[in-house]
């Protein structure tokens, strides 16, 4: 027999978690970016108005793909899930990290917000059945002790508010429940759906800063308004599709991980776009953030 006919194609896993990891990948760095974004226009705009702007922006962008791509509408037993990622991951998380970055300091955000993938790992072995791989749970220790470096590097003395650290763990909580929601729903609806949907129900729960938005974009600058323009456009339409899309093709908890280069991405791009040197401590967190997701995404 020939050597050929020993040869086998690439399987296809292998090949959709080749696309997933790159998906993942881009939702991580624009969600990084959005961190940069928020620093800068939450100085204007206030944190109920700051989501709801970026809701209406995305709802827009994703409507007109929406009708473009004209993918059959979901079921409704499919909806209640939908509208419950739309409101935990779109509205509640949104705020209440807005609200919270105004009261500590980043690298506590970062820190306090990483929780979310552990939670993540933790649900999803539980009532998704992926059970809690050994490779996954070390790999987030060794990136979620990265991310307390990054925290410990970055705090400032006097910021550790009580009711910011609360409005964390709050957004943490909700930001996992979403995950493990919108993961087995993404089994049935599309990504661009899902996402599509998702946007719709949190601006639905945001409409209440209505008024406010509308106050405060007479006083806003081109700067803040520009801010919020990409947040709804790149971290939130496009990020979301794609972390989605990387959702439906591999474990919550493996992609969770890719969570934890979320800091050491909002750190470079700090630098490059604000001037901010990261201090010696960060640089020694991230590079265990990224020790820790190639372990965690070790079969």
């Amino acid at each position: 027999m020939s050597a050929v006919d020993h040869r086998l194609p690439p399987p296809a896993a292998a090949r959709t978690d080749v696309a997933a990891l790159a998906a993942g990948l881009v939702t991580v760095t624009l969600w990084g970016s959005a961190f940069v974004a928020i620093r800068d226009a939450g100085q204007t705009l206030s944190p109920g108005s700051l989501a709801l702007g970026r809701l209406l922006v995305s709802l827009v962008v994703l409507g007109v793909a929406a009708s473009i791509w004209r993918e059959p509408l979901p079921e409704r037993r499919e909806l209640l899930g939908i509208a419950a990622f739309g409101v935990l991951f779109l509205g509640v998380y949104s705020v209440t990290l807005n609200e919270a970055e105004r009261r500590v300091d980043a690298g506590t955000a970062a820190m306090l917000i990483n929780v979310g993938p552990i939670l993540i790992a933790i649900l999803a072995g539980v009532f998704l059945r992926e059970g809690f791989p050994r490779w996954l749970f070390s790999g987030c220790a060794v990136a979620f002790s990265g991310c307390v470096l990054i925290g410990l590097a970055s705090s400032q003395s006097g910021s550790h508010a009580g009711l910011g650290i609360a409005l964390l763990i709050v957004a943490a909580f909700a930001y996992a429940a979403a995950v493990v929601i919108q993961k087995p729903v993404l089994a049935r609806v599309s990504p661009l759906q899902v996402t599509w949907l998702g946007c719709a129900a949190g601006t639905v729960v945001c409409l209440p800063f209505a008024p406010t938005l509308v106050g405060e974009l007479d006083a806003a600058g081109v700067t803040a308004i520009g801010w919020m323009v990409y947040l709804g456009v790149a971290p939130t339409a496009l990020g979301f599709a794609t972390w989605a899309y990387a959702l439906q093709r591999m474990s919550a908890g493996r992609l969770a991980s890719l969570a934890y280069l979320i800091p050491v991405v909002a750190i470079l791009l700090g630098w490059a776009l604000l001037g901010e040197t990261p201090p010696r401590l960060a640089a020694v967190g991230g590079a265990l953030c990224l020790a820790g997701v190639y372990l965690a995404r070790r079969r």
